[in-house]
């Protein structure tokens, strides 16, 4: 940096290219070029409290105006003893062993294309010194932003409930959300239920014994594990709060890199998004609505213009739980109606 101006802007008010330089600069003043670059790595992960592996360590550089491989990037982190905290094995804390019924996964098929749409919700424990506390936590599937999250000792639904609400509250969603979740008891209770009702937010849920329909949740679960509670001590309840707080509203939301977010932060993707899609109305669809219309037997013919219907025939969701609420269906698009439809248009026929 030079004052205010960049490498990157420097290069492009004089015409030069940022490889051009650098490698110039390396010709030049070899150990100092390296040394700033040491510098720069040493300041990145200690800004991140040594959460960024080499991989966002690379792209923050690159923010920052420098041109640097990752290959070389994760050699002078080693030499400097930077690399990131390792992970863990996994441990399943999901209770899906009760009797309530569960919903239709609906979120294996939705295509998304804006904020509000599809939220995801888990459950996982913390472990302090003398005791084990549980987070819960509601996170947009579109911006891997986190809307809700409630910390307590208990794990009765009124956890699960309180991020929820949170949730709500911060983003007021519109009719028609679709809320995933595991098949835990506390997603699956009636008073959750009244909850989703209350607001018309329609319920989904993962498969039986199948985490990586809520990956995203738990990715960040783990995101949270080893970036903050494993590099940290906690004294109590209420130090912990403080800390979660810090590191899920102000570092992840609004400061951390996220690579599924072609490396932006959860807040920065969210207002380009708002930017791009101002003046125009977002929409999400379900996927192989169109194949599944044509590959019904009885169905050998285009979709019809005012609409495609939401399952095929041998998809209806018998035993399952309807959702807590789902929106007033058009004729066109209930399987009865096309099947009178059917009818209709092969009497025509005769």
């Amino acid at each position: 940096m030079q004052g205010k101006l960049s490498v990157e802007r420097m290069c492009a008010l004089t015409l030069v290219s940022r490889a051009g330089f650098y490698r110039s600069f390396h010709q030049r003043q070899p150990d100092q070029e390296e040394m700033e670059l040491r510098s720069a790595i040493q300041s990145i992960a200690i800004e991140h409290k040594l959460r960024y592996g080499y991989r966002r360590v690379a792209a923050e550089l690159r923010h920052r105006g420098f041109s640097a491989n990752h290959k070389r990037v994760v050699r002078l982190m080693r030499l400097d003893n930077l690399l990131s905290l390792r992970r863990s094995a996994f441990v399943s804390t999901t209770d899906s062993d009760h009797e309530f019924e569960v919903h239709l996964n609906l979120a294996s098929r939705m295509q998304l294309s804006g904020i509000n749409q599809l939220w995801l919700a888990d459950i996982t424990f913390i472990r302090l010194q003398q005791e084990f506390v549980y987070l819960a936590i509601v996170l947009d599937a579109f911006s891997r932003r986190v809307v809700g999250w409630a910390l307590d000792r208990s794990l009765a639904a009124q956890l699960a409930i309180s991020a929820l609400q949170q949730a709500v509250a911060n983003r007021r969603p519109a009719p028609g959300l679709v809320h995933h979740s595991d098949r835990g008891i506390q997603y699956a209770s009636a008073e959750y239920g009244n909850v989703l009702d209350e607001h018309q937010i329609i319920a989904s849920m993962s498969r039986l014994a199948n985490p990586w329909d809520n990956a995203r949740c738990e990715s960040f679960m783990k995101t949270l594990k080893q970036e903050e509670i494993r590099a940290n001590e906690y004294r109590d309840l209420e130090h912990l709060r403080k800390n979660i707080t810090e590191f899920v509203e102000h570092y992840y939301n609004g400061q951390r890199l996220h690579s599924a977010l072609g490396y932006q932060t959860p807040e920065g993707f969210e207002r380009k998004i708002t930017l791009a899609i101002a003046g125009r109305t977002a929409a999400l669809s379900f996927s192989r609505h169109e194949e599944i219309f044509q590959s019904d037997p009885q169905m050998k013919r285009k979709p019809p213009e005012d609409g495609l219907p939401n399952h095929r025939f041998d998809e209806s969701p018998t035993g399952y739980s309807s959702p807590g609420w789902s929106p007033p269906e058009p004729d066109s698009a209930s399987p009865v109606s096309v099947i009178l439809k059917c009818g209709r248009i092969s009497e025509k026929k005769r």
